[in-house]
């Protein structure tokens, strides 16, 4: 099994080919940062295997900077100005969101666009069984409130109306996720094409429009030093205005996924471990938003586990073209296929 933690924690040197220009980008810092300092020090985070990650110390402050992959890239991926644009937004609302600094699109200063935030110090936990016991429900219900705070938020009052089109979600998605699959893929992979078509043709009927974050889960949170609570969100590269329910299904897909895929708990006693049943954080998140019940939940699920394969599926095919971020990006890709697998299980249909 993948130990996330150990591999994606931390930062260290600036690997081979994601140097930047450390005195262009000091200066831009002093002309563009109220307050800056320099001079600074450049580290590179382990993770961000889609837009690499810098760790930035200077005289008096620490610094987060996230800019777009060098290389041939996918249309519309690695929008580094979108996250800084919803980051922006955000921090007008309840949703505990980084300060963000600047925005850079030009090229010049280190090859891409970038934006640097603010380094929230904190907790960041890879998976559930990194959480203390008597811990782990209230971090699970600070997730929770966390999510339906944000499909809670106005995004016309905040300047977001244009940040999405509202409706056809699920449309649009399947569509989107299956061209970038076939446009990364080597071969063809029949179980990954079934459950393309199946989602396809079994969209369901409601149609809600809200701010949704994307690859909202466990590891994109950070969380107080001390206390239970999520204190920023983090990884905005796929929000959107789109479903709340595409969002909030795919925090709980870790109740389906085996723990050698993605740290999931697939088969634990819930109740034993001290956390939430899927059940359990459903009802929650129903209450926190006003519903009723869920309907289509299977769909939701297979959706999600499909929108991560093809993004697996890319990352895949960035390997093929030397363009990926991180050393850790092979081991992640060797899961496109049994998330495929493990997406097809979730419409009920034998194989």
């Amino acid at each position: 099994m993948q130990d996330r933690q150990k591999e994606y924690s931390g930062y260290g040197s600036v690997r081979n080919g994601f140097e930047l220009d450390s005195q262009a980008l000091e200066t831009y810092m002093l002309k563009n940062i109220p307050g800056f300092e320099g001079p600074i020090e450049v580290k590179q985070f382990k993770g961000g295997q889609s837009n690499p990650t810098y760790f930035i110390s200077s005289a008096n402050n620490r610094y987060v900077l996230r800019k777009k992959p060098m290389g041939k890239l996918l249309k519309s991926a690695h929008a580094v100005d979108r996250e800084y644009t919803i980051i922006s937004a955000l921090s007008q609302t309840e949703v505990p969101v980084a300060k963000v600094y600047t925005l850079c699109t030009d090229e010049s200063i280190i090859g891409s666009y970038f934006y640097i935030m603010e380094y929230v110090e904190g907790r960041i936990f890879w998976s559930y069984n990194q959480i203390p016991y008597l811990d782990r429900k209230e971090i699970f219900n600070s997730m929770n409130g966390t999510i339906a705070a944000l499909h809670d938020v106005d995004y016309g009052s905040i300047g977001l109306s244009n940040y999405g089109k509202a409706g056809n979600y699920f449309g649009r998605q399947v569509s989107r996720w299956k061209k970038q699959y076939e446009a990364s893929k080597d071969k063809s992979y029949p179980v990954m094409e079934k459950l393309i078509e199946w989602l396809e043709q079994n969209i369901p009927d409601n149609d809600e429009t809200t701010i949704v974050h994307g690859d909202f889960r466990l590891d994109n949170m950070i969380f107080h030093p001390r206390e239970n609570r999520v204190i920023a969100v983090i990884d905005w590269e796929l929000s959107t205005l789109g479903h709340p329910l595409s969002d909030f299904s795919y925090l709980c897909i870790i109740w389906r996924f085996p723990d050698g895929i993605m740290n999931g708990f697939a088969g634990v006693d819930c109740q034993a471990e001290g956390l939430p049943t899927e059940d359990e954080f459903m009802d929650l998140y129903c209450r926190k938003t006003g519903r009723k019940s869920i309907e289509n939940w299977n769909y939701y699920m297979a959706f999600n586990i499909f929108r991560l394969a093809a993004i697996i599926f890319g990352i895949k095919g960035r390997i093929q073209e030397g363009t990926a971020a991180s050393k850790q990006a092979v081991e992640t890709a060797k899961l496109a296929v049994p998330l495929s697998e493990l997406g097809w299980q979730q419409t009920g249909l034998s194989s």
